[in-house]
């Protein structure tokens, strides 16, 4: 809990605190609210935890840059983050990604390395030019810090509906429910 909180201290000045939004029609047997990540800087939570990871890098590591592949939200986060914190960053995303995921990258001061494939030749890819390199790669949810900054969602429900029985979190890598499944069990055992 204390990385989250960290996090969350180094994130408030970074990332919108996006409100709960009340949804009296998805089941009108319950309350149930909407967390509006989309509304991010980048269009996704994924920028809380490429920040932290980032925001936590050593001088040394700064300076060699980092790596990152996705096909799209995470590199946004990650571009942002680097850009911000002056630091280069290069995203390895698959060719067949959205046009528009890849622009916004780009946008953000990334070098983007299309691969040909899917995600996990874009990874390969990433993961051969960072031991070239020396880059830190980025991992989009398999690392203790990027699972702290999605933690923050959690810490945000709870202070906004302390009495929230259940959450519904979409899982891909399982980064996002990681982080807030533990900041929110640790707040409120019985949710």
């Amino acid at each position: 809990m204390d990385k989250i909180y960290h996090a969350e201290s180094v994130l408030k000045d970074v990332v919108h605190r996006t409100e709960l939004i009340y949804a009296p029609y998805i089941n009108p047997e319950s309350e149930v609210y909407l967390k509006p990540e989309n509304l991010q800087i980048t269009g996704s939570f994924k920028v809380r935890g490429a920040y932290y990871k980032i925001s936590q890098l050593s001088e040394a590591e700064q300076i060699k840059g980092v790596i990152a592949c996705s096909a799209g939200n995470h590199a946004q986060g990650v571009a942002f983050a680097a850009a911000k914190r002056g630091i280069s960053s290069l995203i390895c995303i698959p060719e067949g990604a959205p046009i528009s995921k890849i622009e916004a990258t780009k946008s953000y001061g990334a070098q983007v390395c299309l691969v040909e494939g899917v995600y996990d030749d874009a990874f390969q890819k990433a993961c051969e030019l960072q031991k070239d390199s020396g880059a830190v790669f980025i991992h989009p949810f398999n690392d203790p810090d990027v699972i702290a900054g999605q933690g923050t969602i959690g810490l945000e429900i709870v202070s906004e509906l302390s009495n929230v029985d259940a959450v519904i979190v979409p899982v891909g890598g399982g980064g996002l429910i990681s982080g807030i499944a533990f900041a929110i069990k640790t707040l409120k055992p019985n949710c």
